[in-house]
């Protein structure tokens, strides 16, 4: 229970890898706010049926007064805010030169764009307290990857902006690092075994030095140590949870 009594606010966590975060902070005691663009009423009762506590808002992490609602909205409820998680993501995949317009925007918007608002915002209500954890979901992919440039470029910038939340306010008790989740298995990426009889999967765990896919509660697990006192001295960090695949 190394977050018994503490706040949190997971966006995106209404399936897949930001589910997976919110059941790991839930279970180390953090009262949680599961924010997505839909009422994740299932995934509170998930939570509550093991008596932990949580509660869901609607939210589109691309607009800012939806992200400052939702603040107040945890603020509100729970009294404090102490832990944020900005996981909430999208891809839009194509080549380079060929990529709309549209999609490069919508990606920026959501992946980058969004992790401003959310990590401004907790930080506007975290400074008055000179306490908190800001964890930003980021991806190996801002390194580069081809068919990625609008996710890559969101994910890179995600990086720069942790780095800079975090020198900006260490003195003021708030620690912000970064995770590179790798190949994790969701139900979008589960799909990949349906695709040539699963030689899309084998291949991507020829890719993995481990030899095979993380599940969400391995990020969990980083952010609930990340979230906890036990990672005090610990901000502007950039790390990898992807059995090597990133070496």
């Amino acid at each position: 229970m190394r977050l018994k009594d503490k706040v949190a606010i997971v966006t995106g966590a209404g399936r897949g890898l930001g589910k997976g975060i919110a059941l790991k902070l839930a279970e180390e005691g953090a009262k949680v706010v599961i924010a997505d663009m839909n009422l994740a009423e299932d995934v509170v009762s998930e939570i509550t049926e093991k008596g932990q506590t949580a509660s869901c808002i609607k939210v589109n992490v691309a607009d800012q007064a939806e992200v400052a609602a939702m603040v107040q909205f945890a603020a509100d409820t729970y009294g404090t805010l102490d832990i944020m998680v900005n996981n909430a993501g999208i891809n839009r995949d194509g080549m380079l030169h060929k990529m709309p317009k549209e999609n490069w925007d919508t990606v920026i918007a959501v992946d980058l764009t969004g992790t401003f608002y959310g990590t401004q915002e907790a930080l506007k209500y975290m400074r008055t307290k000179n306490y908190g954890r800001i964890i930003n979901i980021s991806s190996g992919s801002w390194l580069g990857n081809i068919g990625q440039a609008n996710y890559a470029a969101a994910k890179a910038g995600v990086v720069g902006l942790t780095k800079t939340a975090a020198r900006e306010n260490a003195k003021k008790g708030i620690t912000c690092n970064a995770i590179c989740p790798g190949f994790i298995e969701t139900d979008m990426t589960l799909k990949l075994k349906e695709v040539n009889d699963g030689a899309a999967w084998e291949s991507m765990m020829q890719r993995i030095p481990m030899g095979y896919a993380g599940k969400p509660s391995d990020v969990g697990n980083m952010v609930a140590f990340l979230a906890s006192d036990e990672a005090a001295y610990i901000t502007s960090e950039v790390i990898n949870v992807g059995g090597g695949m990133i070496v």
